[in-house]
């Protein structure tokens, strides 16, 4: 039974019936409507957390809050996957590179004048940043716009997947070696990577917007690879 009622809050959760936030129906309200004794829920429910589809709180005001389901949630399993098959973190970069130069293209293809002025709204705050831990989250936000423009949906739950892993390992990097030559040199070409592909995907130019950023995407993998995060399992970084 109690997974019969996980499944029906699961479906609710996923269908967006519940929202990110919302509280679920007290205890004694959810045992009335399933039919159920109290540790028969509290046993749905512990499945449901073990999920991340929703967070038990303690207390006067506690009870369970819908988490809405995120890359974050399908990269946590999928790192256990990885790092029980022995997967490197230059596995997960070559993965990432194919999956985001095709959404590029894809996004040449598909841009809305939305996507275009998110794309160069990014670039316009990575140019007035100077601080290196908020300018590398820019980075990473204009990667997901360029994804996110290419409206697979398909292609930007994996690339998020992915980019749990990724966005954690190029911090450290950057961090290990902020002030460096390198580094700058790396944010210097990073942002003229991204005003190029701006342009190409403004003019639509699936090819050139594809070949572009699987250059760039190649170039940011073997910098951040050098600077030792290689050396890291997948599992270190979830």
């Amino acid at each position: 039974m109690a997974e019969l009622i996980g499944s029906n809050l699961r479906k609710q959760i996923v269908r967006g019936e519940l929202r990110e936030g919302d509280a679920l129906p007290s205890e004694a309200t959810l045992m009335e409507q399933f039919g159920v004794s109290r540790p028969t829920l509290r046993e749905a429910f512990r499945v449901l957390e073990s999920e991340a589809l929703i967070t038990i709180r303690r207390g006067a005001h506690g009870g369970a809050r819908v988490n809405s389901p995120d890359g974050r949630m399908a990269a946590r399993y999928a790192g256990l996957v990885l790092e029980h098959r022995g997967t490197t973190l230059r596995d997960v970069f070559d993965a990432r590179s194919i999956i985001e130069s095709t959404c590029a293209g894809e996004a040449a293809k598909s841009r809305t004048k939305e996507d275009l002025a998110r794309l160069r709204f990014l670039c316009r705050e990575i140019t007035d940043t100077s601080d290196s831990t908020s300018r590398i989250a820019l980075h990473a936000r204009f990667d997901a716009a360029v994804v996110e423009a290419s409206h697979n949906q398909t292609m930007i739950v994996l690339s998020s997947m992915l980019r749990t892993i990724i966005d954690k390992s190029t911090l450290q990097s950057v961090q290990d070696t902020a002030g460096s030559p390198a580094t700058v040199k790396a944010y210097e070409d990073a942002h003229r990577a991204h005003l190029r592909l701006v342009d190409l995907i403004d003019k639509k130019n699936v090819t050139a917007a594809r070949a572009h950023w699987k250059r760039h995407l190649d170039l940011a993998e073997e910098f951040v690879l050098s600077t030792g995060v290689a050396g890291h399992s997948v599992l270190d970084l979830l």
